[in-house]
């Protein structure tokens, strides 16, 4: 199943999108929505997302901004950028400096919009495939043991469950609070 994150800061925004996806594509795709990027990024540490799309202009982040810290936390994630300014310095920023894969123009017409989620799911589906291949490659060349290939696959399940915090006298220690 393929699981895409929305971020605008305006919650109609939102509902629209996400009609517009359910009515396209059904159960197939996970649509998951939020106004507030922390929560966005904390989202990004816990479920891999196939597409993440944001706004660009919001109170606390710029679209460009949030799609940097994404591209950080899950490298494969598609990007795309979803804005009412037609800026061209914004774009080409939006484009060179997070390698968004669409910018949206609001107002978004329906069918042109689901055809850019088509595309970067079929995007994010041929980049799996292509590190799938690479690690099978590396393997077989033995520059990568089939533990680091586990941990590797495991990684992109569930983001941050191969990265443990351990004691001194080998336990396991807990994160810190979140404070959010």
């Amino acid at each position: 199943m393929q699981r895409i994150l929305l971020l605008d800061d305006e919650d109609h925004v939102l509902s629209a999108l996400k009609r517009v996806l359910r009515s396209s594509f059904g159960a197939a795709l996970v649509v998951e929505t939020t106004v507030d990027p922390e929560v966005a990024l904390a989202r990004l540490k816990q479920v891999p997302f196939d597409v993440v799309v944001s706004d660009y202009r919001m109170p606390l982040i710029t679209g460009t901004e949030f799609l940097g810290l994404v591209r950080y936390i899950q490298p494969q994630a598609v990007r795309m950028i979803l804005s009412a300014t037609s800026d061209f310095e914004t774009l080409m920023r939006a484009v060179n400096d997070v390698e968004i894969f669409r910018y949206v123009m609001k107002p978004w017409d329906e069918k042109d919009f689901t055809d850019h989620i088509r595309q970067a799911l079929e995007r994010a589906a041929h980049l799996r495939h292509q590190s799938e291949m690479a690690d099978v490659g590396r393997q077989q060349f033995g520059s990568v043991t089939a533990a680091e290939l586990e941990a590797r696959r495991l990684e992109a399940m569930e983001p941050g469950i191969t990265r443990v915090a351990w004691g001194p006298d080998g336990e396991v220690l807990e994160p810190p609070p979140d404070k959010s």
